[in-house]
C-alpha cells in the first residue's frame, strides 16, 4: 500500500515561488501576532538567489529572536515621542528631560522625523549632523542630539521594532574638552572680597570655598546644615524646570503665543535673545505652557540630586561656622521684618521675602562680582567646583581626598576638574633638576698668590713631576 504524502509544507517552513508579476515571492512564518492570528511576511525579488538570500535572512533573525515585531513601523518622531512620554520620563531627572525634549523638538524632528524608523540609514544622521555644524552648532550640541538618538534607537532594537540601530554605525563630531579656566589664589580673594560688600557674600564663600555647584548652593535648606557635626548635607538642588500644560488641547491654550511665520530679518522684539529669534511653531504646536491657566511641573523647583554620590555629607571648614550662625540670625530678622509676606523655604540664601535666589539672577551677579573684582570672562563652573578642586590640590591634598569633597565617581573625574598650575610646575621641574644636576659650587676669583703654605706648593711641585 502506498503511503500518501500531504503537499502541505511543514509548520514554519517557508515558501518561494514566481509570481504572475514577474517578481519571486517569499513567505517566511514568524510565529502569530498579538491577537492570535498567523504572522506571515513577505519577501520579494527579481531573482530566484536574490529572494533565496532575503528569506534565510529573515528566518535567522526568527531563529535568533531577533527579528522585529509585525505591523506598520512608526515615524522617528513618533518614536521619540513614545520614548520620551513614557520610557525616558520613569529614568530621566526632569532638568534632563527638558533638555532632551528640546533637542528632540528643535533638532531631531526637523532632521529625520519623519523618516520610518526601519528604513532610517546612517546617511540620514550623517546629513543631518553636517547641517546642524554649518548652521552653527557646537560640535557638543551635535554629539549630545546623537546620544538622545542612539538611545532611543537602541530601546527600539530591544524592543524589536527595528533590526538594527543605525546611529552606532555613524561617528558623531569629536569635541575638544573645554579647558578649566580656575580661580587663582589672588583672583579667589579678590573675589570673595569683592562679594563680601553684598548680603549674598556668604554664598560665594560656600561656592568657591567648598566648590558646590550652582543648583546645590541655591538648593541648600537648614534642616540639612549640622552646624554641630559642621557638615552639609546637599540633598536638594534648586533647578528650574520647563511648565508642562495641565489643560486638554494644549494647542489652542497657546494660541496667543503661537508664530507661524519666521521673523524679519532685523526683528527688535527678540533683539536681546542671546541665541537670536526662536524658530517658528509648527502647525499642531503645543507648547507655551507658561501661559496655562492649570499649568504643572514647571519654574524653580527643588529636585534631587543627579547621583547618589551627589548626596553625601562635606565637612564645613571650621572658619565658616560663625558666618553661616549671622546668617541664620539674620534671616529670622528679616522674617520678623517681612511678616505675611514671607514664604517659608527655609533656604539658606533666600530673598528679603524667603524665596530662594534666582538662579538667572545669581549668574548675572557672578559676572557683575567678576567685572568689579578685575577678573576676566569665565564660566561659573569655573568660579566654583574647578577653583575649589584647583586650590586643594595647590595646598597639597591628595586627588582621592578631593574626589570626596567634591564628590565625584571616579577620580578620571576629579582629575579634569584639577588644573596645574605653573608655579608648582615650576618649583616641580627645580626638585627634578636638583635631583639629577646638583648646582654649581660657588668660584672664586683668579689670584697671582695661592696662599699656600711652602709645604704643600713643594708636594705640588712633586705631584706635576
Amino acid at each position: 500500500m502506498e503511503e500518501h504524502v500531504s503537499p502541505r509544507k511543514p509548520n514554519m517552513e517557508s515558501s518561494i515561488y514566481l509570481g504572475s508579476d514577474g517578481w519571486w515571492h517569499g513567505r517566511v512564518t514568524m510565529g502569530v501576532k498579538n491577537d492570535g492570528s498567523p504572522d506571515r511576511r513577505h519577501r520579494r525579488a527579481k531573482s530566484e538567489p536574490e529572494v533565496n538570500r532575503k528569506v534565510k535572512e529573515l528566518e535567522r533573525l526568527r531563529d535568533q529572536g531577533r527579528a522585529p515585531k509585525a505591523g506598520r513601523k512608526p515615524t522617528v518622531e513618533e518614536w521619540l515621542t513614545t520614548y520620551l512620554t513614557t520610557i525616558a520620563s520613569l529614568k530621566l531627572k526632569p532638568r534632563s528631560l527638558d533638555d532632551y525634549w528640546s533637542k528632540t523638538r528643535n533638532d531631531i524632528i526637523p532632521g529625520v522625523g519623519q523618516h520610518r524608523l526601519d528604513k532610517l540609514q546612517p546617511e540620514h544622521l550623517e546629513r543631518m549632523y553636517a547641517d546642524m555644524l554649518e548652521e552653527g552648532h557646537a560640535p557638543s550640541h551635535v554629539l549630545k542630539v546623537h546620544r538622545i538618538l542612539s538611545r532611543a534607537l537602541k530601546i527600539a532594537h530591544r524592543r524589536r521594532i527595528i533590526s538594527e540601530n543605525v546611529a552606532t554605525l555613524v561617528e558623531p563630531p569629536s569635541v575638544d574638552e573645554t579647558e578649566a579656566n580656575p580661580f587663582t589664589m589672588a583672583e579667589a580673594r579678590a573675589f570673595l572680597l569683592a562679594a563680601a560688600k553684598r548680603p549674598t557674600s556668604l554664598r560665594w564663600i560656600v561656592g568657591v570655598g567648598m566648590g558646590f555647584r550652582q543648583g546645590e548652593c541655591l538648593g541648600l535648606r537648614w534642616a540639612y546644615v549640622d552646624l554641630e557635626a559642621e557638615l552639609f548635607h546637599p540633598r536638594w538642588q534648586l533647578q528650574r524646570l520647563t511648565w508642562r500644560h495641565g489643560c486638554a488641547d494644549p494647542h489652542t491654550c497657546g494660541t496667543r503665543l503661537h508664530r507661524f511665520e519666521p521673523c524679519p530679518e532685523k526683528c527688535t522684539v527678540h533683539k536681546h535673545y542671546t541665541r537670536g529669534c526662536p524658530p517658528p511653531c509648527a502647525k499642531d504646536c503645543t507648547r507655551h505652557a507658561s501661559i496655562c491657566p492649570e499649568r504643572k511641573g514647571g519654574g524653580l523647583v527643588f529636585t534631587r540630586p543627579k547621583t547618589k554620590k551627589s548626596r553625601e555629607p562635606v565637612p564645613i571648614p571650621p572658619p565658616f561656622i560663625p558666618h553661616l550662625r549671622a546668617q541664620r540670625e539674620a534671616q529670622q530678622e528679616a522674617r520678623e521684618a517681612a511678616g505675611e509676606l514671607w514664604e517659608e523655604h527655609d533656604a539658606v540664601f533666600a530673598r528679603p521675602d524667603g524665596r530662594p535666589l534666582d538662579p538667572r539672577a545669581d549668574w548675572e551677579e557672578f559676572k557683575v562680582l567678576l567685572e568689579e573684582a578685575g577678573i576676566s570672562d569665565r564660566r561659573l563652573y569655573d568660579g566654583s567646583r574647578h577653583t575649589a578642586g584647583t586650590i586643594l590640590n595647590e595646598l597639597g591634598v591628595d586627588m582621592p581626598t578631593i574626589m570626596e569633597i567634591l564628590r565625584h565617581t571616579q577620580i578620571s573625574q576629579t582629575r579634569r576638574y584639577v588644573k596645574g598650575r605653573s608655579e608648582l610646575s615650576k618649583e616641580a621641574m627645580r626638585r627634578m633638576g636638583d635631583a639629577f644636576l646638583p648646582p654649581p659650587r660657588a668660584t672664586s676669583e683668579t689670584r697671582t698668590e695661592t696662599g699656600q703654605t711652602r709645604a704643600e706648593r713643594a708636594k705640588r711641585r712633586r705631584r706635576i713631576r
